[in-house]
């Protein structure tokens, strides 16, 4: 799934569109993100070391699993972060890395969605999370 096909589930926009693309393996969603160096979050945090925010990081995971919802998302649903628990940062992902997702539906209750995800530079692991959002209208 492209950026524009992704632009089709996700109400995400400009420079908070944060997947470059996702694809459906089964029931797992795998996304990626390739950091330019030129993005917002990176001006300030840190000057001369430049890292992505943990918080981005949480937030690419969780764009990454739009492709499991893509039959309930319409143009007024509208998915809002609800929680993230176990969340564990192993290695910072910086300017120039690809930064790859895992992710599944672990449980859901509708307007609820329990997932869990990782995210990776290569082999190394970056991110590990669980997560929940509520799909509702705009």
């Amino acid at each position: 799934m492209t950026r524009d096909e992704i632009m089709r589930i996700l109400p995400h926009r400009d420079n908070m569109l944060l997947l470059d693309r996702v694809e459906r393996e089964g029931e797992t969603a795998k996304g990626e993100y390739h950091v330019r160096g030129d993005e917002f979050f990176l001006s300030g945090h840190f000057p001369g070391n430049p890292v992505v925010p943990g918080v981005i990081l949480c937030e690419i995971l969780a764009q990454s699993a739009c492709v499991l919802l893509a039959d309930i998302m319409t143009d007024d649903a509208l998915p809002m972060y609800t929680g993230l628990d176990k969340v564990r940062f192993k290695s910072p992902v910086k300017p120039e890395d690809t930064f790859r997702t895992e992710c599944r539906i672990t449980r859901s209750k509708a307007p609820f969605y329990f997932a869990e995800g990782s995210g990776y530079v290569g082999d190394r692991l970056c991110l590990k999370a669980e997560f929940s959002f509520a799909v509702v209208k705009k």
